[in-house]
């Protein structure tokens, strides 16, 4: 109740402090001007000699500029205490801040389990971890099988690569053998083993070489 209503007093005691200030620097300029023409009674009293006169003047000469000094402290004051409550103002909305801000902690607080918190965290963490041992169990089986079907290619590779160069070589030296029929003598190839051998014992007859 009391943080309710005291901006209410402070506007409150803020507007009679400015009316107390102006009433005070009324009283100060009326001062003054009573000031000034006491000044010119004790000049007019004394061109004619007039001392008793002068010295009655001159008392309340001196009581006047006391009166208007007490007003120059007495405004120092009003603006002292129109600067403090202004600080109080600031002071009690600064604590409104605090309290509204307290109670929000407040609140935050018993809807937040310490102990559940935490467990919600190490659960988080739990599962966290579950997840990323998965997925690096799934990244583990698929480069598995994308590796393994690589290598079975890379080997079908080689295989046929060796093949091929196999078949070359056989082909090479297939190419460089003699057939089978071409192993075999023809008949042709008989007779003419055949009439050399008879050719040539005949030429050795010739020479007398039995």
């Amino acid at each position: 109740t009391i943080n309710i209503f005291f901006p209410d007093i402070i506007k409150e005691q803020n507007r009679e402090l400015r009316g107390t200030q102006r009433a005070i620097s009324r009283d100060r300029a009326a001062l003054e001007k009573q000031e000034k023409q006491l000044e010119l009674e004790i000049k007019k009293m004394a061109k004619t000699g007039n001392k008793e006169a002068c010295k009655v003047l001159a008392k309340q000469l001196v009581q006047l500029r006391k009166q208007k000094n007490r007003t120059y402290a007495v405004s120092s004051k009003v603006t002292s205490m129109s600067t403090q409550t202004k600080v109080m103002n600031s002071q009690m909305k600064m604590a409104g801040a605090m309290s509204a801000t307290a109670k929000t902690m407040q609140a935050v607080n018993k809807k937040m389990d310490p102990q559940k918190t935490l467990q919600t965290m190490q659960n988080f963490q739990k599962e966290n971890m579950k997840m990323e041992m998965t997925e690096e169990m799934i990244n583990d089986t698929l480069d598995d099988i994308f590796d393994a079907s690589d290598e079975e290619e890379e080997s079908q590779d080689i295989v046929n690569q060796v093949l091929d160069e196999i078949g070359i070589e056989i082909s090479g030296k297939m190419a460089k053998a003699p057939s089978a029929a071409r192993g075999l003598p023809s008949a042709s190839a008989s007779s003419a083993a055949t009439i050399s051998d008879e050719e040539i014992e005949r030429q050795l007859k010739a020479l007398g070489v039995d």
